[in-house]
């Protein structure tokens, strides 16, 4: 399930939040909710948002996504009580709050990038331009996604086959495809890489693995989903 939360800029201008401070915000909204201390908690958040862009009316807007549809009801619930939210040290009005589902499809595109460590234990990331190895990156991705699902669901899951059976990376304009993004917690910046993707696809997603597929369409794929990363939207293939 998915949550469009578009914003009103009084001024005229807008700088991006922060992934951080997007969080803080989300997590400061369902703070009197059942929700209200899942970022203390040492596990899976099962949720994610994407990153900030422009719609059709010219508004920032950017999407939260949770394979648990109360966690979005009760996000829904929370920012529609105010006339404005802060999102860091900015205030914003709310122009449009909508939840929605999107249908499932077998091709998928990246609204954040996607993080995967090489090295967890010595905080290493994978960055494909330099690492060059794309069957470490899909069997990572696969690992990933298959721990959260049997987290989620409570329940053992293997997919069969790679995740995905046709993937095209987004190049940036220097020709390199790892994007470094700078996060800020507690005053402190530090690099996030990861990558985005025009097209991740599965050729045929048989109906045992239907639930599989709807689940990372919700939860992201890859690590730090709960901090804005990972998030995919279906493409109508």
């Amino acid at each position: 399930m998915r949550l469009k939360v578009s914003l009103d800029i009084e001024n005229g201008t807008f700088s991006r939040p922060n992934k951080h401070a997007v969080q803080g915000f989300i997590y400061s909204m369902l703070k009197d909710s059942e929700y209200g201390e899942r970022h203390d908690e040492p596990r899976f958040k099962f949720f994610t948002f994407s990153d900030f862009f422009i719609d059709k009316r010219g508004r920032p807007t950017f999407l939260v996504s949770s394979p648990d549809p109360d966690f979005i009801r009760a996000l829904y619930s929370a920012i529609r009580k105010r006339e404005t939210v802060y999102i860091g040290k900015e205030e914003y009005g709310i122009s449009e709050l909508k939840k929605f589902r999107l249908p499932l499809r077998k091709a998928f595109q990246t609204g954040s990038p996607v993080v995967l460590y090489r090295n967890a234990s010595k905080n290493e990331y994978f960055k494909l331009h330099q690492h060059r190895d794309l069957l470490f990156f899909l069997e990572r991705l696969k690992e990933n996604a298959e721990k959260k699902y049997s987290a989620f669901y409570g329940e053992e899951f293997t997919l069969d086959g790679q995740i995905f059976d046709r993937v095209i990376p987004k190049v940036r304009p220097n020709g390199k495809i790892d994007i470094y993004v700078r996060v800020v917690k507690n005053g402190v910046p530090f690099p996030i890489i990861g990558s985005n993707w025009e097209l991740l696809e599965k050729e045929r997603i048989k109906p045992g693995e239907r639930r599989f597929y709807r689940f990372i369409m919700d939860a992201g794929l890859g690590e730090k989903n709960s901090l804005g990363f990972g998030f995919v939207n279906p493409l109508g293939r």
